[in-house]
């Protein structure tokens, strides 16, 4: 029997059962990054790491460039608690009445985004930094706010309407997200 999950159960013989985990071992690897302000991180998810289905938690690491960023998105099954390993990032989310939580954060330190909230993080250090990301859900999802709104096709009229922008803003915005 082949198992792809740490859970285990025990219906016959045991000596027919052979333990062969899929682990995903990328968490503790360095993403190289160029000093453009790129954001790489490896990710533990279900898809990742099938001995996580059903156990409703996942991980990612995120390696920062000096400057970058993780947009602001929302986890919409997950709330998520980021401790940082090096470096300092600004960390915040805007709460439902839309009150900004943010605060700067340095190794060592820990920061908590509550489940569905849009929150971002960007390395404000001297040098690279990296963080865990632990999230209470198997399969958190990812919603990137602004290539949800400029990069789905919503309607242009929409887009200037919602956020009192020109014809020619949204077109400019959209380049900037085109699939």
């Amino acid at each position: 029997m082949h198992l792809r999950s740490p859970i285990l159960f025990f219906l016959g013989a045991k000596e027919n059962i052979s333990l062969n985990f899929d682990v995903p071992n990328a968490l503790h690897m360095v993403s190289s990054c160029s000093p453009n302000g790129c954001l790489l991180y490896s990710q533990s998810f279900a898809a990742q790491f099938p001995g996580l289905n059903t156990l409703g938690i996942s991980m990612a690491r995120l390696d920062f460039a000096q400057g970058g960023l993780v947009p602001p998105h929302t986890h919409p099954r997950a709330s998520e608690i980021l401790f940082v390993l090096e470096g300092s990032l600004l960390v915040g989310f805007v709460s439902t009445d839309n009150k900004l939580f943010a605060v700067t954060v340095n190794a060592g330190d820990v920061f908590v985004f509550p489940r569905g909230l849009l929150h971002f993080e960007l390395n404000v250090g001297e040098g690279n930094a990296a963080a865990i990301a632990a999230l209470n859900s198997q399969n958190p999802g990812v919603q990137a706010q602004a290539a949800a709104l400029f990069g789905s096709g919503i309607s242009d009229v929409v887009l200037e309407k919602a956020f009192g922008l020109s014809e020619n803003a949204v077109d400019h915005i959209k380049t900037k997200f085109a699939a």
